[in-house]
C-alpha cells in the first residue's frame, strides 16, 4: 500500500496535466491557447514549489529566473535575418548564434540554475522575513538590468519574432517533465533533509545537516526549473516584455501555490491549474469576450486575491491541505473468532 501512494503521488499530477492537455485539443483555437498557458503556468508553480515548498522559506525573487530563462530561449531562436532589427545592440554571441527549440529549452534550465545558484550562495544563509525581502531585491535588481541593459536584450523594448513553438503537446510534456523532477529530488536523500531542516532546523544542525547547502541545491534546481518554464512561455507568447511578467506574474504565481498548497507537488499543481483558470476567465470577461460580460479594468487582480483570501480564511493550509494525493484506505472488516460465532 505504501509503494501504491508513493506511485500514485506522481500519477495523480501527471494524470491531471494530460487531463488538461487532452481536453485542450478539443477546444477552438483561444480556448486551446489559455489551457496552453494554464499548462506553462503550472509548471511555474511547481518550479516555486521545489524551494518554497521543501524549505519553507519564502522566495519573491524565482521570477526573476524566470525572466532571464525567457530572455535568453528567446533571443537565441530570434531568427538570424531578424536579429539586426529587434537586438541591434546585444554582443556579438548573441547576435550571430541561433539555436532549435529544444536547445534553447536547456539554455533556459542553465541559465536560470546558474543564476540562482549564484545569488543563492550568500541569500541562502537568510531565513524568514529577511530570506524574502531578499530575494524580492534580486527580482528587483534582474527587472531594471533587463529593462535597461541593452548589450543583453531589447531593453524596454518588447522581444519579438520568437518562435511560436508551445503548443499543447510541448507544454504538457514541459510541465510533466518539472513535475518529475520535482518528485524525484523530494524523493531523494537531498529533499528529505531539507524537510528535516525545514520542521526543526536545530535537530537538523545537530544531526549534521549542512541546512545552507541543502536550501542553496534546492535554490538552484527551483531556479532551474523557472528558467524552463521561462522558455516554454516565450515560445507560447511569441514575445516578451520584462514589465509584463515582473510583479504581475510573482503575485500570480504565490497565489497558485499558496491556493493549492505550499507544502504538497499535487497541490502546486492544481492551484496552478485552477487560479490560472480562473485569470483566463477574468482576462475573457474584462475584454467583453464572455456573452458580453463588461467587468471593469483590473477585476481580474481583485478577483484573485479576494479567491485566495478566502481559501486560506476556510483552508490555511491550501485545497490540499499541503498534503498528497493518497489512495483512500480500505477497511478491513475484522475476522469473527469461533467463540463470537457459537454466540
Amino acid at each position: 500500500m505504501r509503494r501504491a501512494n508513493v506511485a500514485v503521488q506522481l500519477l495523480a499530477p501527471l494524470a491531471l496535466l494530460a487531463l488538461v492537455g487532452f481536453v485542450g485539443s478539443f477546444l477552438d483555437r483561444p480556448r486551446a491557447l489559455e489551457v496552453t498557458a494554464a499548462l506553462v503556468a503550472a509548471a511555474v508553480v511547481v518550479a516555486l514549489h521545489v524551494f518554497v515548498g521543501n524549505s519553507g522559506v519564502l522566495s519573491f525573487g524565482h521570477i526573476g529566473f524566470f525572466i532571464v530563462g525567457a530572455y535568453a530561449a528567446g533571443e537565441m531562436t530570434v531568427p538570424a535575418d531578424a536579429k539586426q532589427s529587434v537586438l541591434p545592440n546585444v554582443f556579438s554571441p548573441i547576435r550571430d548564434h541561433t539555436l532549435g527549440n529544444t536547445e534553447s529549452l536547456v539554455l533556459a534550465a542553465a541559465v536560470g540554475g546558474v543564476y540562482a545558484l549564484l545569488v543563492g550562495i550568500p541569500l541562502m544563509r537568510l531565513s524568514g522575513l529577511a530570506a524574502a525581502i531578499a530575494t524580492f531585491a534580486v527580482l528587483g535588481i534582474t527587472y531594471n538590468v533587463v529593462r535597461n541593459w541593452e548589450e543583453i536584450g531589447p531593453g524596454p523594448l518588447t522581444l519579438s519574432t520568437v518562435p511560436e513553438t508551445t503548443d499543447l503537446w510541448q507544454a504538457t510534456v514541459g510541465a510533466a517533465a518539472v513535475v518529475v523532477l520535482a518528485f524525484l529530488y523530494q524523493r531523494s536523500r537531498l529533499g528529505r533533509q531539507l524537510r528535516a531542516a525545514r520542521e526543526d532546523p536545530a535537530a537538523a544542525q545537530a544531526a549534521g545537516i549542512d541546512i545552507h547547502r541543502q536550501r542553496l541545491w534546492a535554490f538552484a534546481l527551483s531556479g532551474a526549473l523557472a528558467g524552463f518554464a521561462g522558455g516554454l512561455y516565450v515560445h507560447y507568447a511569441g514575445t516578451i516584455n520584462v514589465a509584463d511578467v515582473y510583479l504581475q506574474l510573482t503575485f500570480l504565481t504565490l497565489a497558485m501555490l499558496v491556493v493549492g498548497g505550499m507544502g504538497s507537488l499535487w497541490g502546486a499543481v492544481l492551484g496552478g491549474l485552477l487560479v490560472s483558470g480562473l485569470d483566463s476567465f477574468l482576462i475573457d470577461a474584462e475584454n467583453e469576450q464572455i456573452g458580453g460580460l463588461d467587468a471593469p479594468s483590473g477585476t481580474r487582480l481583485v478577483a484573485v486575491s479576494a479567491f485566495m483570501a478566502l481559501v486560506l480564511i476556510l483552508r490555511p493550509t491550501g485545497i490540499t491541505g499541503g498534503k498528497e494525493f493518497r489512495l483512500p484506505r480500505v477497511r478491513r472488516k475484522p475476522r469473527s473468532t469461533p467463540a463470537a460465532q457459537s454466540r
